[in-house]
């Protein structure tokens, strides 16, 4: 018998280390975690300066790399290579992707990344790999995102791996998040902020820092709304306020389209600016208006050509001479997405925390960090120009007692000796020359930093216009020292300093406003008159369907019975009913169905009408018989007659009243005298649909036919003369109290 092995004891459990806790606590608690992980370090941007982290850290990146906008231009992959493994562990292409959206001019008013080669088109082409493409800052960048890191404007915490440092935020000198804007889903939120004009939030933002206590609604005199780089028009002006106040809304633009004489007389309908949303949908735009085209919705339209280029977006429909092209236009505008909404959702971080801001937040909050930034950044050049004038004093006092300095050099053994003797005039374990020298040396009191910049002065310093230069510069300093004080001590000052550094940047970057934005009438599309006419609906064993033509359907007649099931008259102002064996009828108006020709594929049913993938269809009837009577016909040997009027209903379904399992076999126009059922089991019943009484489509019905065991009606047909069944099918009596059971038919599948 084997040994049973014994467990090691560290192996061995101890009771201390299992900790009990509930599946939904810890679900919870971890599940919290990872939300509040995506939205404060993923998804959201912070106001401060506007941007995610992962854009935060590819600038960064850029700036270590030394990428300045009037230097060379470094690969792509480099960049992207140098922020995921110092900064972003999360994956290149997501890096990439960001980086090529900042280099985007179609995306941004002012991009951030100034990039050489492929970034994609406003068409929606991709970007070159990054292999393939080169990136530097821009200047915009440089100036009001990156220019003061070196002055400890803003903190800067440890990587991921705890061995490279990075800033927390970068120092924006402009409230950027508006004026780049943002698009970030996170768990349960997200943010979404369109660009905006950099001209006018300059101005809101002065006008804000002059009156802190400004209405938002004061705010609109100086920011209209947004500017996409795109243009377009915004057309719901009035609702703007409401929207950037509640911080949530949705904003309405449409494309700049005008109307152009064409050749031979004919309009040329040309879209020049398209909705930001539209970015990247232009060749889905083109087979929109195609589709909506071949459907007859714009009947008039001959060609349609992309010529957009460099010099911007120019899409041209051509159109007939005697087209009505602003119902065109609005068509398209309602159709094929010329008008868009996008979706405004100010929801940003403050402090670690996300908050649905209105404008007046975001400003407000941009000017307080703003106000931050330039206390920290004139408190480090104050400390820094101090010590320069500190040194520069050292230096004066020292070019005056220079020979003393120099025997006090000569007769000390070690710099330490030198050192204390400079600072505390301590003369012990020197030589002098003379007493006087010893008598002046131990007067010297220079602090450490002017007696460190002594031991390394050079001695061309005292040539005389050396020394000119140095009292120069001693008087600068403290020149500067007295204006740095004079800004941090005053706020009036500060808050002057910071209008006139806003308005700089506006003078340097401010470009004209390329979206417009005015107030609107809804899009009306006026019915277009219809001529009325008869077409032909087709529906092959598939279940699509399309329509023929007069011409189509005489041409060939002889072969539709061959291709498809079924084939029905109907006016194109008319409308079509599915029955299926579920007990539904479906409407499907005709002009909702595509023309086509012979051997085209029509659409699925399944697309024009209510009709749900799974069901069967039994039948299909047209409005063009609305005038008749319907006998349906259940599996259980139930029959009904119903006017067809009795499905018309304002409702794309109705139901038909079946008993429980039970399925419809047959819709039946009622054009004949006889019905005629036919079961599983090859018996058949014959009777006069005249002796039913008409009722309504919620009725049951009456029973036609009886069965032995589990058989069931499996075909239904109409027929002008009485079917034979000798003694056993006789007429189904008007009240519908007696059934008729059906005599048995030779054995072979029955034809319908």
């Amino acid at each position: 018998m084997a040994k049973k092995k014994s467990i090691p004891e560290e192996l061995e459990p101890y009771e201390e280390d299992i900790v009990m806790t509930d599946y939904c606590e810890e679900l919870a608690s971890s599940y919290l975690d990872y939300a509040v992980s995506v939205i404060t370090d993923r998804a959201l941007p912070d106001v401060r300066d506007g941007l995610k982290p992962v854009h935060r850290r590819i600038l960064w990146a850029m700036k270590s790399l030394g990428l300045s906008h009037s230097g060379d231009y470094k690969k792509s992959a480099r960049v992207v290579g140098e922020t995921m493994g110092k900064y972003h562990p999360h994956g290149d292409s997501s890096i990439y992707d960001a980086m090529v959206h900042m280099a985007q001019d179609f995306c941004y008013l002012h991009p951030l990344v100034d990039g050489h080669g492929n970034f994609g088109s406003v068409e929606g082409d991709e970007a070159a790999a990054s292999r393939y493409t080169e990136v530097r800052l821009s200047a915009i960048t440089e100036e009001i995102l990156l220019s003061d890191l070196d002055k400890e404007v803003v903190d800067f915490m440890p990587n991921f791996d705890n061995k490279e440092k990075e800033p927390v935020v970068l120092p924006a000198t402009l409230p950027h998040i508006l004026l780049s804007g943002t698009d970030g889903i996170a768990v349960g939120m997200s943010s979404k902020i369109p660009t905006h004009n950099l001209g006018e939030i300059v101005d809101a933002a002065v006008a804000l820092l002059d009156k802190p206590k400004m209405k938002s609604e004061e705010l609109f005199s100086y920011i209209q709304g947004p500017d996409f780089a795109t243009g377009g028009v915004i057309v719901n002006k009035s609702e703007l306020p409401a929207i950037y106040e509640s911080g949530s809304g949705k904003i309405r633009i449409r494309a700049k389209v005008t109307v152009e004489k064409g050749e031979k007389g004919k309009k040329n309908i040309v879209v020049s600016e398209i909705p930001q949303p539209m970015i990247g949908a232009i060749d889905k735009f083109m087979d929109t208006v195609a589709e909506l085209t071949r459907r007859k919705e714009l009947p008039d339209v001959v060609d349609i050509k992309n010529l957009s280029g460099k010099d911007g977006i120019r899409i041209v429909i051509e159109v007939k001479r005697d087209t009505d092209a602003e119902q065109y236009i609005n068509i398209l505008y309602k159709k094929a997405k010329l008008e868009d909404t996008f979706g405004y959702n100010a929801m940003l971080l403050s402090g670690g925390m996300p908050y649905q801001m209105s404008l007046h937040r975001i400003l407000s909050e941009y000017l307080d960090f703003y106000r931050e930034t330039q206390i920290r950044k004139y408190k480090t050049l104050l400390a820094r120009e101090k010590r320069t004038a500190e040194i520069k004093e050292g230096l004066v006092k020292a070019v005056d007692c220079i020979d003393t300095i120099i025997e006090v050099l000569r007769g000390s053994r070690t710099v330490q000796t030198a050192k204390s003797c400079l600072m505390k005039g301590v003369t012990e374990g020197i030589r002098f020359r003379t007493k006087a020298a010893e008598k002046i040396a131990k007067q010297f009191a220079f602090t450490e930093l002017q007696a460190d910049a002594i031991l390394d002065m050079k001695l061309q310093k005292l040539i005389g216009l050396e020394m000119e230069l140095l009292l120069k510069e001693l008087e600068q300093s403290n020149k500067a020292i007295e204006s740095y004080s004079a800004l941090l001590s005053s706020k009036t000052r500060m808050t002057s300093h910071m209008r006139s550094e806003l308005l700089s940047v506006k003078k340097k970057y401010a470009v004209p406003r390329r979206t417009e934005i005015v107030d609107a009438a809804p899009v009306e599309i006026k019915k277009p008159e219809i001529k009325e006419e008869l077409v032909y609906a087709v529906v092959d064993r598939l279940g699509y369907i399309k329509l023929f033509d007069e011409a189509t359907y005489n041409r060939n007649y002889r072969n539709i019975p061959k291709e498809y099931r079924w084939c029905l008259e109907v006016m194109n102002t008319g409308r079509l009913f599915v029955f299926t064996a579920e007990g539904k009828c479906h409407s499907v108006k005709a002009m909702s169905v595509p023309m086509g020709r012979f051997n085209e594929k029509g659409v699925p049913l399944e697309k024009v009408s209510a009709l749900s993938l799974g069901e069967k269809v039994v039948s299909i009837a047209s409005d063009r018989t609305l005038k008749r009577n319907l006998l349906l016909v259940s599996e259980r040997g139930y029959v009904k007659k119903v006017a067809l009027s009795d499905f018309v209903s304002q409702r794309k379904s109705v139901d038909i009243k079946l008993s429980e399992g039970d399925l419809l076999v047959k819709a039946l126009v009622i054009e004949q005298k006889y019905a005629v059922l036919i079961s599983r089991d090859r018996k058949a019943v014959s009777f006069d649909v005249n002796s039913l009484s008409t009722v309504k489509r919620t009725s049951l019905g009456v029973i036609g036919m009886k069965f032995d065991g589990d058989d069931h009606v499996e075909i239904a047909m109409l027929s002008g003369e009485r079917f034979e069944c000798d003694e056993v099918a006789y007429p189904l009596s008007a009240t519908g109290k007696r059934g008729t059971k059906g005599k048995e038919l030779p054995k072979g599948k029955p034809q319908e």
